[in-house]
């Protein structure tokens, strides 16, 4: 399963498959969170009881997933994406999901689906490299802060 954003909104695929499973634009979205796990297994049925031990990781199936509320008719919504291979760094998957948070915060999330203006945006963040999530949470502010949000 894969997430393409568009200009337009999201597109969910199942892979394989040129057709999405579902469109949503982004005038839909009240709010969009993202979970990633760090590792492939982590999103496995089974990692659930690894999460005691891992307190704040996202783990079991919905360990990759985006997650939001829609407006009209104001429901919860999620999208599960298929981890890649190798592993996420831990400073990069604090920097992914602050960027949802703050750009559900600002009202801009069409803004994900700029592509110039989103790589030049995850071409800053990906320097973040530390495990602290407050000081990740305050870089990707201030990277959206100088990059126009």
């Amino acid at each position: 399963m894969s997430i393409l954003l568009t200009p337009d909104g999201l597109e969910h695929h199942r892979r394989g498959e040129a057709a999405p499973l579902l469109t949503m634009e982004w005038s839909q979205f009240l709010e969009l969170r993202m979970r990633a796990a760090y590792r492939q297994w982590h999103t496995t049925p089974f990692a659930g009881f690894a999460g005691a031990f891992a307190p704040g990781a996202d783990m079991g199936r919905d360990g990759c997933s985006l997650q939001g509320i829609r407006r009209h008719p104001y429901d919860l919504w999620s999208a599960r994406y298929t981890h890649h291979q190798n592993p996420y760094k831990a400073g990069h998957v604090i920097v992914l999901k602050a960027l949802f948070d703050e750009l559900t915060e600002a009202k801009a999330l069409h803004r994900l689906g700029d592509p110039e203006w989103l790589s030049t945006t995850v071409a800053k963040l990906s320097t973040y490299t530390s495990w602290s999530a407050p000081k990740g949470n305050r870089f990707t502010k201030e990277t959206l802060e100088n990059v126009g949000v």
